[in-house]
């Protein structure tokens, strides 16, 4: 059975740090793009960084370049966000999210229908 799980989110005060991961199952993470995503309940689902594992690249949303860091262990068969320097608009429910390494480039990595595999969700909130 395909899954991916996600942990680590919680509240933080802003300028505070977090690290989100994301283990996975039924499959192997190695040979698909990986990617987190933020939804609120006033937009739509927001792609904030992916991996990809087909080229070594990787892609984050301008909002916070600087401030997270996505990386991998490709022997735990998992991915984690690094998020630093936390603001209030950072909160929201982060997804972990899969996708076959060819749907994912330059112009697409932030779309969510480019994912195959999602996650349940973890909640950030930040706030003081």
């Amino acid at each position: 059975q395909v899954q991916l799980v996600e942990s680590g989110g919680g509240l933080v005060q802003p300028g505070g740090s977090l690290k989100l991961s994301c283990a996975a199952s039924g499959f192997a993470l190695t040979n698909y793009g990986a990617g987190w995503f933020r939804q609120t309940p006033d937009k739509e689902r927001e792609g904030i960084s992916t991996s990809n594992s087909g080229d070594g690249k990787t892609y984050y949303a301008d909002s916070v370049k600087g401030r997270f860091t996505i990386s991998r262990d490709y022997a735990k068969n998992a991915v984690y966000l690094q998020m630093n320097d936390l603001k209030p608009d950072d909160t929201g429910v982060y997804y972990c999210a899969a996708a076959f390494p060819t749907r994912i480039y330059g112009s697409t990595w932030y779309r969510a229908t480019e994912y195959e595999y999602w996650g349940q969700g973890t909640q950030v909130t930040v706030s003081s």
